[in-house]
């Protein structure tokens, strides 16, 4: 069985959110969705997984909804496993968090650059190529020539927009367009003029662009149990460390600091005595369960 996962966000009003969550809770329990939705007064952005036919039931369940004829972004891609535990509706105050509320009419629509217009952007050696997203995503991929603001807050993120150059053009994409969305909108109060992103965000590039053409180096860091992700969103080559949940490479799993289900080379020298051996106990009966066929409780869904 294929699942299909939907990611999308909605920049539009919305009232009633507890309300609004708990019909939508019921609804993907209903359907068998599992994922994460996070609802704000600005707007909506998730992604779910499910059965494509129970994906489209969501689809037409959120418009209906939020009476929207179609989200501000979606991108679509499939797994062989379920990639989410649960469902998950969130309330928060943003929909992503940087103290700036947008409103659907500041979007800068004519600035989103679908993928091969962002080539040629990027190409320019005046751009200034800003990779809006954490450390250690941009550590597992990014495109080439990018700056990391090394911000691990998005809400400090405008400290480092401040020092920009307001005449040169800035070029930015993450994962799925948002968190651009309200970068680009911050830049232009704050008064630059050259202000570009990337239309859809990395995923929507690296299903549209063949590899030949690629100006993208590594994998898409993804925030569910595929991890990441590579060109046409094929299943990539990370998994997550169990002792500091971050992304590790095959090339890391070959180090002697790398312990499975323990510690990797990022977290093997800060871990305690104590951590490593509560984590091996934990991994020694994840062992015993997988021989017995049987499912664990830190058993992810997948292995």
């Amino acid at each position: 069985m294929m699942f299909r996962v939907f990611g999308f966000y909605k920049f539009i009003k919305i009232k009633s959110l507890k309300k609004n969550k708990n019909l939508l809770q019921k609804f993907l329990i209903k359907n068998n969705i599992k994922g994460s939705i996070i609802i704000a007064k600005e707007g909506l952005n998730g992604t779910i997984s499910g059965r494509a036919k129970d994906i489209e039931k969501v689809i037409k369940k959120l418009k209906s909804l939020f009476s929207m004829k179609f989200f501000d972004n979606h991108n679509i891609s499939k797994s062989k496993f379920q990639p989410f535990h649960k469902p998950k509706i969130k309330i928060k105050k943003e929909t992503v968090p940087m103290n700036l509320t947008l409103n659907s009419k500041e979007r800068n629509i004519n600035r989103h650059l679908n993928p091969k217009e962002w080539n040629k952007l990027i190409k320019n050696k005046n751009t200034h190529i800003i990779d809006t997203r954490k450390s250690f995503e941009y550590k597992v991929g990014t495109f080439k020539r990018s700056v990391n603001p090394k911000v691990d807050n998005f809400r400090d993120f405008p400290k480092y927009l401040n020092k920009l150059k307001k005449n040169k053009p800035v070029a930015m994409f993450c994962t799925g367009g948002i968190r651009c969305e309200k970068t680009s909108v911050y830049l232009k109060k704050k008064g630059f003029k050259n202000i570009y992103q990337l239309d859809g965000g990395i995923l929507n590039y690296l299903n549209k662009i063949k590899k030949k053409d690629s100006l993208w180096k590594g994998e898409c860091f993804v925030f569910d149990n595929r991890v990441s992700l590579k060109h046409g969103l094929k299943l990539g080559t990370y998994s997550v460390c169990s002792g500091c949940r971050m992304p590790i490479s095959p090339k890391e799993k070959t180090s002697k600091k790398y312990e499975e289900g323990v510690s990797c080379p990022k977290c093997h020298d800060k871990l305690s005595k104590v951590q490593k051996s509560r984590f091996r106990m934990r991994q020694s009966q994840i062992y015993k369960a997988k021989q017995s066929e049987k499912k664990h409780i830190f058993q992810k869904e997948f292995i």
